[in-house]
């Protein structure tokens, strides 16, 4: 990451807040982010687009689009986007680390209690409010998104048709980006468009690979250096090492989001690995949309 991409003439109307303030305001998006990731980008969309006008409307759906055709978490992924743009390397690293954090911190205590408690009738009445919560939560942020992402009768076709091929015929994610992906761009070409992209200067080819290989180079081994390190004093046999390399290639080849990933990793962890049995995915689960963003 560079410094912050320059604004384009339809950026130009935004409030660019201090460092002060969006890191307060990060802080309080971590600690409120109920929902999963359309419960986190909805809190996104109302507090960035909506109330604080820090980004535009046409901006913040850009960069969901491309977020969601990253491997790994979309909603993260969309707070450092925007962490950068506003504040540059300094801002994406704040926006990304704050996001998490308090997550991380909550959902750590829920599973020690879970695992501590889990026989008991209050906890099991607790999971049973939380699940009632997951499904009103996210059926709002759903709503909230899809009203302002869909626009026009070719956007609802290709909505319509998405939830049909992965839901019904079970086609497979990929599949289904591309076909969107090919009907978009013959759209774009019958009906242009002005483009909401970045407008960072790309600067040299020679040089951008140079530093791609560079980071590659640097992030690659930090990556995998703990894992390493667990195997190296617990054996590569052990359930850590196969946790850490497991969701280490996830992050990597899953696309389209955590929604779309979640029945493999349901699949994996359930029935090929027995790390856990159907009800517990399922109270994980629960545990993971009502406590703040991961």
């Amino acid at each position: 990451m560079g410094d912050k991409a320059e604004l384009s003439p339809i950026d130009q109307r935004v409030i660019i807040p201090s460092f002060a303030q969006a890191i307060r305001v990060w802080a309080t998006i971590g600690f409120l982010s109920f929902g999963g990731p359309a419960g986190q980008i909805g809190l996104m969309h109302r507090v960035l687009v909506e109330e604080r006008k820090w980004v535009t409307e046409p901006r913040f759906l850009h960069a969901l689009n491309f977020c969601m055709l990253l491997p790994g978490p979309e909603a993260q992924q969309l707070a450092t986007y925007i962490g950068w743009l506003l504040h540059g390397t300094r801002g994406g690293i704040v926006a990304g680390t704050l996001f998490i954090l308090p997550g991380l911190v909550v959902i750590l205590v829920l599973s020690a209690a879970y695992v501590l408690f889990q026989d008991t009738s209050w906890l099991h009445g607790l999971f049973v409010g939380l699940k009632a919560a997951v499904l009103a939560i996210v059926t709002d942020a759903v709503i909230r998104i899809g009203r302002r992402a869909l626009k026009g009768s070719l956007a609802v076709l290709l909505a319509g048709g998405a939830f049909l091929a992965i839901y019904v015929f079970q086609v497979p994610f990929p599949a289904i980006v591309l076909a969107a992906g090919v009907v978009g761009y013959w759209s774009a070409r019958k009906t242009p468009a002005t483009a909401v992209g970045d407008q960072a200067k790309s600067g040299d080819g020679a040089h951008n690979i140079r530093r791609a290989v560079v980071l590659i180079g640097l992030w690659v081994p930090l990556w995998f250096a703990p894992v390493a390190a667990v195997a190296l004093f617990v054996g590569p046999e052990s359930v850590f090492v196969q946790i850490g390399l497991f969701f280490s290639w996830l992050a990597v080849v899953t696309f389209g989001g955590a929604y779309a990933v979640l029945a493999y990793v349901a699949e994996a962890a359930v029935t090929s690995f027995g790390w856990l049995g159907p009800g517990e995915m399922l109270d994980g689960l629960a545990m993971a949309e009502t406590t703040p963003a991961r």
